[in-house]
This record gives structure tokens, sequence and C-alpha cells, in this order.
């Protein structure tokens, strides 16, 4: 079988990541990785034993798939090219920062009949808990997600960087957009918004969303209040509690899925890719459904998304 030749887009902490899933993988030939510091990609590229390049026509030239795990704010030129040039594209979450430009890239990847693909991996832990098929929707969902200041994604808001995996589970799970938004924020750090609470309203349902990256400690967990019970999910201890009568997985993290949601995320985009599967994980227009309300929350708190 003639492997693919895949490329990553950004030599920072997601990029190496996106970058070892790929070598790790039968069905793919990595073959090297582009930043725009030249320092940070000969790093990645020497621990990888792959090639650095210095442009990125040059990588796409030689690409089948590529994932782009650059700042934020460059998501939709980094995204544009490969997507001009043919290739099928994963790209990091938030999808980009703009409605217009998701909408874009949405518009450019259906025209080529390419796979574009976003990084909401919060959603492959869910499916492998069996929480979408439960039988009822929630009625109040409860979200925290915290940490202390690490100086990464700060080209944009929290809401952007930490909030849209929350966002993504709330939307999937409701299955609709919200109808009322209520929001405050505070920037400590720069313009964006460092913490921010939003509270969604979606019918006779409410939706509460917390997000730090200022926080004295790292938390991120969910409740889920059902008619007929809760349940409570830590993402970083990957358990849950469960008072519902749903046939949840209690070992959901010894699946692959469960215990390694970026891996089965990269490994469907190759599905997806190859035609095993009609469908990433998680499609642009979706990427793009949850760009377009946390943009929405920002606007709300009165607070740029973007610095």
């Amino acid at each position: 079988m003639t492997k693919l030749k895949a490329g990553v887009i950004g030599a920072g902490v997601f990029g190496a990541h996106h970058a070892f899933k790929y070598r790790m993988d039968k069905r793919v030939e990595l073959i090297g990785v582009y930043d725009l510091d030249p320092e940070r990609t000969e790093a990645l590229a020497e621990t990888l034993g792959v090639r650095a390049f210095a442009t990125m026509d040059d990588m796409l030239d030689l690409l089948d798939i590529v994932t782009v795990a650059c700042p934020a704010q460059t998501h939709a030129s980094a995204c544009a090219a490969p997507l001009e040039y043919g290739k099928h594209v994963l790209v990091e979450k938030p999808i980009c920062t703009s409605t217009m430009e998701a909408q874009l890239l949405v518009d450019i990847a259906a025209q080529q009949k390419l796979v574009l693909a976003c990084g909401h991996q919060e959603r492959l832990v869910f499916e492998a808990m069996g929480l979408f098929d439960a039988p009822e929707a929630p009625t109040r969902i409860e979200s925290v997600r915290e940490g202390p200041w690490s100086g990464r994604s700060a080209d944009v808001s929290a809401t952007l960087d930490l909030m849209v995996h929350d966002l993504d589970l709330a939307l999937h799970v409701m299955g609709r957009q919200p109808e009322k938004i209520i929001a405050q924020g505070r920037a400590e750090k720069g313009k964006t918004a460092d913490s921010i609470d939003a509270r969604l309203a979606f019918g006779g349902a409410e939706a509460v969303f917390v997000a730090s990256r200022v926080a004295q400690a790292r938390r991120r967990f969910m409740r889920l209040v059902y008619p007929s019970g809760e349940v409570n999910v830590d993402f970083l201890a990957r358990t849950f509690e469960n008072t519902t009568d749903f046939p949840l997985n209690a070992d959901f993290a010894s699946t692959p899925k469960g215990s390694d949601p970026l891996g089965a995320n990269v490994s469907i985009f190759i599905d997806a890719v190859l035609g095993n599967v009609e469908r990433p994980a998680v499609t642009g227009a979706e990427g793009m459904a949850v760009l377009e309300l946390a943009l929405q929350i920002d606007k709300a708190a009165g607070l740029p998304s973007i610095s």
C-alpha cells in the first residue's frame, strides 16, 4: 500500500504531538515539519528524524495530508494554502479566528473534495464513554476548564483557547445553538479574556461554562444533569460518576479514544482521507459552529477574541 505523505505546520507542543502520531501510523510517511521559527523547526525535525522545511510551499509540494498546529491567528492562511494545493487538512482548535475565514476554508475544502478536520479531541472522550448515545438530553450542563498561566495561546482569548472544547461538547449534546448568551470576563495579561464565565440558554435547558488560564490549579470537569440523574466527568483523572441508568463505559479510559483522544482524532482523519470512514471526528463545519459561538461569548463579555 502506498503510504500517505504527511507534514506538520507548527513546531510547538501540539505540532510535535501530531508529528509523533503520524510517525507511529503505518499508513503514513512523515515527510517533515515547517514553522516560522527556523530553530524550533530544526529542533523538532532532528528529534523526529525528518526534514525541516524553510518554506511552507516547499513542504506542501511533497504532501498528501497536513496538520496545522501554529498559533490560532495564523490558522486561516496556514489552512488555505494546503487546501488550495489539494491537500487534506487537520487543523487544531480553534479552526481560525473569524467566521468569514472559517467559511472560506469550509468552502475551499468542499470545492476541492478534501477532508477538513478540526482538533476538538474531547468529543472522542464522550464517544468512548457512550454519552452521545444517552436516551435523554441534559437539562443543565456545568463546565470548568482552568489552569495556571503558561503564556501559550495568548494570541486569542481563553474562550477560543480553552472553552471551545466544552462548547463543542455542549453543541453536540444539545444538537443546536443557544438562544441566549450572558457572559463576563477579565483580562489580566493582555486585551483578551484570561478568565471568562458564560451562561447559555438552550430552550428549557441551561449551560454554564467557566474557563481560565490564570487559575491557581488545573481543573477540567463537566457536570451533566438529566431528568433521571447526573453524569460528572473528570477529564484530568479520566473518570466519571453516573447516577443515571445510562449504560456508560466505565472502562472508557482504556479504549483508544479515551486514553489517547488526539491520537484517535489523527487516526480517524487518516481513515477519512483513505475513504475508510465517511467523515473525520469533527468536521470543518462543526469547528466553525464552535468558533461562531465562542466569538459571540467574547462579544457578550465586551472583550476582543484576538490580541
